[in-house]
């Protein structure tokens, strides 16, 4: 028995999947219950008349040369939340297994596992230094129960990103053991090399990508999990037979010539000069006490009193603009995330809170 099968529920090793419609589009579809004429309007490249292809060869082939990475180790996913799902769904047996999260963070990796009916262990981001990891405490609450633990670098809501000193060294204490997830939803805004090149070393360890925010495709709802092809097969199992759109895969495909990926840099680096400009313009502001510093395309700002934070949301909304609340995580109780956004809209907010 490998080491996935042991982490992994027994009844999702032994599942047989779903066997969709073959794909072969050389051949004509008489086999799927399709209807054989398109949409009017409809000028797709497959047709929304026919179902899409499962995992799309040449939507992987292309996202694996993005990232970095083998294809046969990448997983296309309706955004990051699918993937986040499908690994609780497939390791967490309800009643029996647990996860570890590491508050204030995305709010997804608990409630994937309270849907799942697994238990949640917090190990709270250390707020006096930045909001790192405490290793000691994370490596001492991972118990035989513990089959996922959940990181977010950059963190969400705080922007910080982790250490990869520290995350390699919870990986390798997680042989075996459990499995290291780390969401990169905002790598691109940090500059920083992903994780995804250290899976083939780490087979431990898993990456979440998305392409809806560097990328600018929130609506497509299109992620990527990068793991071991193990775990890959594995989850394969579990997602839906036609979980892509064919609209999404397409405009993915335009998304990632080489033009495309030239503007998507080009819209990170506007994005980097602009969070720096608008946490000194923000520092300045009399109702703000501190803007954290970000790697991510937000700001976390902590107002001078849980009031003051609140008059700050009424003022943003009077001006037409939403800001996020997240004074109901932890360390965060006078808290606003902010959303980088253009120059005139960063104005736009700027002046409110003055």
């Amino acid at each position: 028995m490998s080491w996935v099968e042991r982490l992994a529920r027994p009844d999702i090793v032994a599942l047989v999947p779903y066997e969709h419609a073959a794909w072969q589009p050389a051949l004509e579809r008489m086999h799927a219950n399709e209807l054989p004429w398109r949409q009017p309007g409809d000028g797709t490249r497959a047709g929304l008349n026919r179902y899409p292809e499962p995992q799309p060869v040449e939507l992987i082939a292309q996202l694996a040369a993005l990232y970095g990475v083998a294809p046969q180790c990448l997983l296309v996913t309706r955004g990051s939340d699918e993937a986040i799902d499908l690994l609780v769904r497939a390791f967490c047996r309800a009643g029996a297994d647990a996860v570890i999260v590491c508050p204030p963070t995305f709010g997804m990796y608990a409630l994937a596992a309270a849907i799942q009916g697994a238990q949640v262990i917090q190990v709270p981001l250390r707020a006096a230094s930045g909001f790192d990891l405490d290793e000691a405490l994370l490596l001492e609450r991972c118990t035989e129960q513990v089959k996922l633990v959940f990181l977010c670098s950059p963190n969400n809501p705080t922007g910080n990103l982790l250490t990869e000193e520290s995350v390699l060294r919870i990986a390798e204490r997680l042989e075996g053991r459990a499995i290291l997830v780390v969401d990169e939803a905002y790598i691109e805004f940090a500059s920083a090399a992903s994780l995804a090149r250290r899976v083939p070393q780490l087979p431990q360890l898993a990456v979440l990508r998305t392409l809806s925010k560097a990328h600018g495709l929130a609506g497509a709802r299109l992620g990527s999990l990068i793991a071991a092809a193990e775990v890959i097969t594995l989850l394969r199992k579990v997602i839906s037979p036609y979980a892509i759109a064919q609209l999404s895969v397409e405009c993915a495909l335009q998304c990632l010539e080489s033009s495309r990926l030239a503007a998507s840099r080009q819209c990170v680096a506007s994005i980097q000069a602009e969070r720096t400009r608008l946490a000194r313009e923000l520092a300045s502001c009399r109702p703000v006490e501190r803007v954290y510093p970000s790697a991510a395309n937000f700001l976390t700002v902590d107002f001078i009193t849980a009031d003051a934070a609140e008059q700050a949301l009424s003022r943003a909304r009077a001006t037409g603009l939403l800001i996020r609340d997240v004074r109901r995580q932890p360390a965060l109780a006078r808290a606003l995330r902010i959303t980088v956004g253009t120059p005139a809209q960063n104005d736009l907010l700027l002046e409110a809170l003055r």
